[in-house]
């Protein structure tokens, strides 16, 4: 019975907030500043690996040729197993990843007012780094556009779910796809 009104009540949410709703209600609120739609774009990037991540890892968990097979258990405790070096490599390679963003995306600071920190510049896209070796990025303004508002929703989507997976992960100690094949 319980669960029967859980379930309603998270199918009555998900169709209160539609996609149009959601449109209408969250853009007014982070479209408007190119800064925010860089930062929500990013982090549903991030997102999206995240919850890829997660899935993954548990799934080739003693079978990979990654850390000579030794990392186990569920993906939050995944992190502390992996050996120093790895990190030191994953941090030089976020650090370029930043400094290129952040050099193609914004104005040098010293070329920046002091009352408006964190300009953008005028002729770059939030979000478009040039970098698209499959050549999937359309050259139609208002395609990329709409490819941009889907990546944007993909990212919300992802990032509600890499939370999910933590918490679930965090309440029980078991992996999600442990989880999954249990029901």
């Amino acid at each position: 019975m319980l669960a029967h009104r859980i379930r309603e009540n998270v199918l009555t949410f998900f169709r209160l907030f539609s996609r149009l709703v959601i449109v209408r209600l969250y853009a007014p609120f982070f479209f408007l500043s190119s800064r925010y739609r860089e930062a929500e774009l990013t982090h549903g990037r991030v997102a999206m690996l995240a919850s890829v991540g997660f899935l993954v890892g548990e799934k080739v968990e003693g079978s990979s040729f990654l850390f000579d097979a030794s990392v186990s258990g569920p993906a939050i405790t995944h992190l502390k197993q992996v050996p120093t070096p790895f990190w030191t490599l994953l941090v030089i390679f976020i650090a370029n990843a930043e400094i290129y963003r952040a050099r193609r995306g914004w104005v040098e600071p010293i070329n920046v007012p002091a009352d408006q920190p964190g300009l953008l510049r005028d002729d770059y896209i939030p979000g478009d780094l040039a970098f698209d070796p499959l050549e999937l990025r359309p050259d139609d303004p208002e395609a990329f556009l709409t490819m941009q508002n889907k990546e944007l929703q993909n990212g919300r989507l992802a990032m509600i779910a890499a939370a999910g997976f933590m918490a679930q992960e965090l309440a029980d100690g078991k992996g999600i796809l442990e989880h999954l094949q249990s029901t």
